[in-house]
């Protein structure tokens, strides 16, 4: 609507300075002249709107002219106040923060749309975190924020998954993401592009260096392409199960990342189903179900949850004995 994209250039032109007509036409999606004709608007409403021309040209509003309209819709004040992965800004802290700017943005709201806005922030919540994710470790995203705002490079002491030995790495930080939960740092290392999962960075320390980002590339640019990395990645060994349908549910939250072709329902009391794993020890998981899921095949996949459920049955009939299996002496 015309009205929204003459709000738009005034508040752009409010924040920015000076802007070129074309990036406004390209901001907006319109064409220069329909920006010409939206200056021409805004100056007959009564804006000090002016255009200048040149190299080093254009859009400008007169020094010194605010205005404090917020433009917001309806639904936009709804949207500001729906609290979306709320963790996320304890983590940052910015708790205190939040609720300050959200008091301020209401207050600046206009009177019709504020009773809706507070309807908004007491009937909607947002919960990024996984259902039976266990309990996370305490992160500590002090260092890496101040990596991340002052554009320094990283010293990382990291420990990877599985692994006990602690590695040193110097990184360029793009910026973290939270994804369901987990923070992540995304960092460049030798000019490619690596995730650090924050609670398994063991120190952290800000560099005097400035960071070293590759020209054009921005957080988002970073995140997605090991975002595709990750789920994209490969499968290397391709199992089919079949579950008992009174597991079916569960079966399908707890591997939802490893499901590769929905069960296949034949109205029987099993159903089944197609998952891939990296390795074969990975299949480990299904064992949580005990016998409510069966691995059909491949042959290896079979034996390695038979030896592991073996092991755990020895595990348990060792009652009485010690480690070596010699009978325990009555005290």
């Amino acid at each position: 609507m015309k009205s929204d994209r003459l709000l738009s250039i005034l508040l752009l032109l409010q924040t920015r300075g000076r802007v070129p007509a074309p990036e406004l036409a390209d901001r907006l999606d319109v064409s220069v002249r329909t920006i010409h004709r939206d200056i021409e608007a805004l100056s007959a409403a009564g804006v000090p709107v002016y255009a200048e021309r040149g190299r080093h040209g254009g859009i400008e509003l007169l020094a010194g002219f605010r205005t404090d309209v917020t433009g917001l819709t309806a639904d936009e004040s709804r949207a500001l106040f729906v609290l979306a992965a709320q963790g996320a800004h304890a983590a940052l802290g910015l708790d205190a923060a939040l609720g300050s700017a959200l008091r301020k943005v209401m207050a600046a709201l206009p009177a019709p749309h504020r009773p809706a806005a507070d309807v908004a922030s007491r009937r909607i919540l947002v919960d990024a975190t996984r259902w039976q994710g266990g309990p996370q470790a305490a992160v500590d995203l002090g260092v890496l924020q101040d990596a991340v705002f002052s554009d320094r490079r990283l010293r990382l002491r990291y420990r990877h998954s599985g692994e006990q030995e602690i590695r040193t790495y110097t990184v360029d930080p793009y910026g973290l993401v939270a994804k369901a939960g987990v923070w992540y740092l995304v960092a460049d290392r030798r000019a490619k592009p690596r995730l650090f999962r924050a609670d398994r960075v063991r120190s952290a320390a800000v560099l005097a260096d400035a960071v070293r980002r590759r020209p054009g590339v921005e957080l988002a640019d970073a995140w997605e392409v090991l975002r595709r990395q990750v789920e994209e990645r490969p499968g290397g060994i391709d199992v089919v199960v079949r579950v008992r349908r009174d597991r079916l549910d569960l079966f399908r939250r707890m591997t939802a990342g490893r499901l590769t072709e929905s069960p296949e329902d034949d109205g029987g009391d099993w159903v089944t189903a197609r998952l891939s794993y990296g390795v074969v020890a990975e299949a480990r998981q299904l064992l949580a179900f005990s016998d409510r899921v069966e691995v059909l095949s491949p042959p290896e996949v079979r034996e390695e949850l038979a030896r592991a459920a073996a092991s755990v049955t020895d595990l348990y009939q060792r009652v009485g004995r010690d480690p070596e299996g010699n009978p325990r002496s009555e005290a």
